[in-house]
């Protein structure tokens, strides 16, 4: 199985889905897409991630960012689990695709495979992954979660506002950032540059090795 990770370039798979044939690539085009997998339709905790997803979409949409989902069914299997998926969040509207996978192909190409997970037939299921594309159709981020752990929308929502902070200002974001609060300056920039870069200032952590290597700026 193909070890897709952050770096790497998504393929550019063409298949069905809730809106139609879909080509990866050019869904991505010029934006962020977050590209996320589940094992299949009609099932508990899935039910709630793509209800929660929905409801995070207006989010996700001010900052640019398409949603698209992927699961082994097909995609006329995918129209009827939304009504569910509704149903649980009444007033929800799933307006992001759900790509179909039948074959089980297009998870294994993505590394979306559980290695624990089957179904009656013993054939693999897809894990709980979710993989961040950039505009160069390059994988950003990733989160990999078993079948039976539901992910946190609030820290994809987080991580999103992450990578958008620091490919557009060039810092990183310490632990448990959030946006507004304080980032941090990339070691590879010189107190002489950061203060060309970052006008407003910034402040260095007094540490016992004085190295002063973590600097504090707000963008």
């Amino acid at each position: 199985m193909p070890g897709l990770t952050i770096g790497d370039t998504v393929p550019n798979l063409e298949l069905d889905s809730t809106h139609g044939r879909i080509r990866i690539h050019d869904f991505v085009g010029d934006s962020y897409v977050i590209l996320f997998s589940h094992p299949a339709d009609f099932t508990p905790v899935c039910t709630t991630e793509m209800a929660s997803m929905a409801q995070y979409a207006a989010e996700f949409e001010k900052r640019g960012v398409k949603l698209l989902g992927i699961s082994c069914d097909d995609a006329a299997s995918h129209k009827e689990w939304i009504k569910d998926i509704e149903a649980y969040k009444p007033g929800t509207k799933l307006t992001y695709p759900i790509l179909a996978d039948p074959d089980r192909d297009a998870i294994k190409q993505l590394n979306m495979v559980d290695p624990d997970e089957k179904d009656a037939e013993g054939v693999n299921l897809p894990s709980r992954t979710l993989h961040i594309v950039g505009p160069d159709k390059k994988v950003k981020l990733s989160f990999l979660y078993p079948a039976c752990t539901g992910r946190n929308m609030d820290e994809v929502l987080r991580a999103v506002d992450s990578l958008l902070v620091a490919a557009k200002h060039k810092v990183a974001t310490p632990a448990n950032w959030k946006p507004g609060e304080c980032v941090v300056i990339s070691p590879g920039v010189s107190d002489e540059e950061a203060k060309k870069m970052f006008p407003q200032g910034f402040q260095t952590a007094d540490l016992p090795s004085k190295k002063g290597y973590l600097r504090f700026t707000k963008v």
